[in-house]
């Protein structure tokens, strides 16, 4: 196994990225492992190496860019000659604004990333909802890229709420709302209407 590089090497490996449009084709290369390094991002979507915030936006989207989160339910970042893997407390990146737009298939969800990436709500990025493990309250979370996903933070889940259409269910009401002709749900509400 390699010496783990540090992120100034990562990120020098990179430089060519810059020049090309679209994100590079991580799930595609197969470079050695070489290691565990010390970054990790946290449940608010920021990372952190060393223990310190890493606090150049530039440098966190261009680590954002091969960033993989393989079978093994491991993230790494991924470079052609290189891969390391990192630490996630819950899902990379937070969904921290939400905009309805009118398209030809009705309504559209468009969500912006902690790190200004733009996502449609549809099938191919759908909304996930899964129950907080510590809380028991409703963890909401859409696809990103590949098998990358965001949570979306609370702003956003209440606006989502007070927009979702209420149809009754027993015992209650599930709330949805309608993105690109496709229903998500938001949950149920016992009791309500």
């Amino acid at each position: 196994m390699n010496k783990p590089s540090e992120p100034g090497d990562i990120a020098s490996s990179l430089q060519f990225l810059k020049k090309k449009q679209g994100l590079p084709p991580v799930h595609n290369w197969n470079p050695p492992f070489c290691g565990d390094i010390d970054m990790r991002i946290s449940r608010d979507g920021r990372w952190h190496y060393n223990g310190s915030p890493i606090g150049r936006e530039a440098m966190v989207k261009l680590f954002s860019s091969v960033l993989r989160h393989d079978d093994d339910d491991c993230y790494y970042l991924v470079t052609p000659v290189e891969m390391v893997r990192i630490q996630v407390d819950d899902a990379p990146f937070v969904i921290v604004q939400a905009e309805v737009q009118s398209s030809d298939n009705g309504p559209e969800y468009l969500f912006i990333t902690n790190i200004g990436d733009k996502v449609t709500l549809d099938k191919d990025h759908p909304l996930i909802m899964k129950e907080d493990s510590q809380t028991g309250e409703p963890a909401p979370y859409v696809r990103v890229r590949d098998r990358l996903n965001a949570l979306i933070n609370r702003n956003v889940f209440y606006q989502l709420v007070e927009e979702a259409v209420e149809l009754p269910v027993e015992g209650g009401v599930e709330l949805k709302i309608t993105s690109q002709g496709e229903e998500y749900s938001l949950g149920r509400v016992e009791g309500g209407g």
